[in-house]
This record gives C-alpha cells, structure tokens and sequence, in this order.
C-alpha cells in the first residue's frame, strides 16, 4: 500500500494572508542500501550475493556509459532510462552556447509491468491538520491512473535529441502537484 500524507499549510501567496489547504504528498521511507537490495535479490533468485553484486556493478558501468552517449537504456524489469537538459531557446543561432543549459536530468520511463502494478497498489492517505494532529484517513477509491513522463508530450519546450532525428516535443517530466518535479516551462523548457 502506497502511503500517502496530506497536510493542512498556508497556501497563501500573499502576505500576512492565511489560505489553508490540504496538500498531498508521498510518505518516504528509508533509502534503502544496495547490499540490502542485492542480499534480497540473492535469496529470491538461489544466486550469490558476490555475483548479483559482480552483475549489478556491470549493469551500473555500462548503463551510465551508453545513457552518456545518448541512449535510451532499458533497465531490465523497470523500464528504461536517459539523459537530459533543460534549458533555454534562443532565436538565433549565433546565441546557441552550453550556457543555455541550466540543469542536466535523468528521465526515467517505467516499463508496462511497472505501471501495471503501481495501478493495483492501493493507496492509503492519512490527513493532518496544520497541528499535527491527525483528522482522518481514507483508502484509495480513485482511478489508478499512472502518469508516465513520456506520456506527457507538448507540455512545452522542445526535445533536442531523443530516438528521432531533429528530436521529439517536449514532455511534463512527471509533473504535477504535491512535491514532484515540475515540468518544462514554455521556451525555456527545452530537454533532449
């Protein structure tokens, strides 16, 4: 079960103006350790520790190789991942430098299993007030859906790269509200 919190805050951009709101975001856990990782997929598979690590280290190695050459990597079991920059368009191209590029990121595309079991995990939110006191709690009852970055084309910007020539739109990078990342913003929004 996805476990979710929602907080009452001031919401308000005004000041000395009071607007409370309940404002979701995701409960986080503990970052787990790769040996922990590792161990887990050893037992679950009747493979050595020592191997599993051996094989993860590779897949590491070249998984950030090819992504730095500017492949879509597939990340067996998970989807696949690569590289990208956000930064800003200019009209002309005497103004095209590296200085355009403000942020370099890493987009993550979960493969179908994935979301698929993200759609059948429920999810449990537990409400705050601005106290921290808990008022309530409700399970999910909503429609599953799973935003996928690469599902969000034309939300601004222009990929410069990516599996076609001359590049695709821009996409959202998982955009949306209650602490993830924001998406692309109009004409400085491009990613490649």
């Amino acid at each position: 079960m996805i476990q979710i919190k929602a907080k009452q805050q001031n919401v308000s951009f005004e000041k000395n103006v009071e607007k409370l709101a309940f404002v979701l975001s995701a409960h986080l856990y503990n970052t787990l350790e790769a040996d922990k990782v590792i161990d887990e997929a050893a037992k679950r598979s009747g493979i050595s520790a020592g191997v599993i690590k051996a094989a993860w280290d590779a897949a590491g190695e070249v998984i950030r190789t090819w992504a730095t050459e500017g492949h879509n990597v597939p990340l067996p079991g998970l989807g696949s991942m690569r590289f990208s920059v956000r930064s800003k368009s200019v009209q002309n191209v005497e103004d095209v430098k590296t200085s355009l590029i403000s942020g370099r990121r890493v987009i993550f595309t979960p493969s179908k299993e994935v979301k698929d079991e993200l759609q059948a995990t429920k999810i449990a939110i537990t409400c705050y007030d601005k106290d921290g006191n808990i008022v309530k709690r409700v399970t999910s009852a909503d429609t599953n859906d799973v935003e996928d970055s690469e599902d969000n084309n034309n939300q601004g910007g222009t990929s410069q790269g990516g599996n076609t020539p001359g590049g695709n739109t821009g996409n959202g990078d998982n955009t949306g509200n209650g602490g993830n990342t924001g998406g692309d913003e109009g004409p400085e929004g491009g990613e490649g």
